[in-house]
């Protein structure tokens, strides 16, 4: 049983020696062109408005020196909210709820910032590690804290996203596999229909919040090392 239900979170399923469960992470390149119509539909000006609400938000939290690099907040949210709704759709799987795919975009960001704290900023990243305030008895403790924080922050990052999404879809599965208990049961069907309806709407909203959760942590610890 516990196999057949993670099963739709297994990328490893083949048809002709084929692996392609992972083309789901491209399948919101078909969307792209929508966007160079001559005249925009009313999602690309609802989306050309998330974008410009994202990119002030992210300029603030970033600071005047941002040089352009909110586009790649930015486009690291557009990848994850796309991820996260074509999972929602039946026989799509879901690439965010896979490690392969978080970690794969959290460690390279993490290891980036560091390696440019370090070299770059090298007091302002030993001074942060010592809180502002600290007494001197807890100098030493505080190291040890902001330095086993700051290396859990790519796993935390990455198993946040991935936890997320399998907690949902795993849920819905549960519930989509007692339907045919309750065939006889209009009253327990319409609640299970509303259930479900209910969780899809949810489901919609977590895909939203931890794409912005993510590119928003991402963009704060950029700005802890500039």
């Amino acid at each position: 049983m516990m196999t057949n239900l993670f099963s739709v979170f297994d990328p490893s399923t083949s048809i002709l020696n084929w692996s392609f469960n992972w083309l789901s992470t491209m399948l919101f390149l078909i969307f792209i062109p929508f966007s160079f119509w001559f005249i925009p539909s009313r999602p690309i000006f609802l989306w050309n408005s998330i974008i410009s609400t994202l990119y002030n938000e992210y300029k603030i939290l970033l600071g005047p020196n941002s040089k352009g690099s909110t586009f790649i907040f930015i486009i690291i949210f557009s990848f994850i909210i796309m991820n996260n709704f074509m999972g929602l759709f039946p026989f799509i799987f879901t690439s965010t709820s896979h490690l392969t795919i978080t970690l794969t975009l959290a460690l390279p960001f993490w290891l980036t910032f560091m390696l440019y704290g370090w070299f770059n900023h090298t007091q302002h990243m030993f001074a942060h590690l010592v809180p502002q305030g600290t007494p001197t008895m807890l100098m030493p403790f505080m190291v040890c804290i902001e330095t086993i924080s700051n290396m859990i922050r790519p796993g935390t990052l990455a198993v946040r996203l991935t936890a997320n999404m399998i907690a949902g879809h795993l849920l819905m599965t549960l519930l989509g596999n007692t339907g045919h208990l309750i065939m006889n049961s209009p009253i327990m069907l319409q609640f299970l229909v509303i259930t479900q309806l209910l969780l899809l709407m949810l489901e919609s909203a977590v895909a939203m919040i931890q794409a912005y959760v993510f590119a928003v942590l991402a963009s704060l610890y950029c700005s802890e090392v500039t």
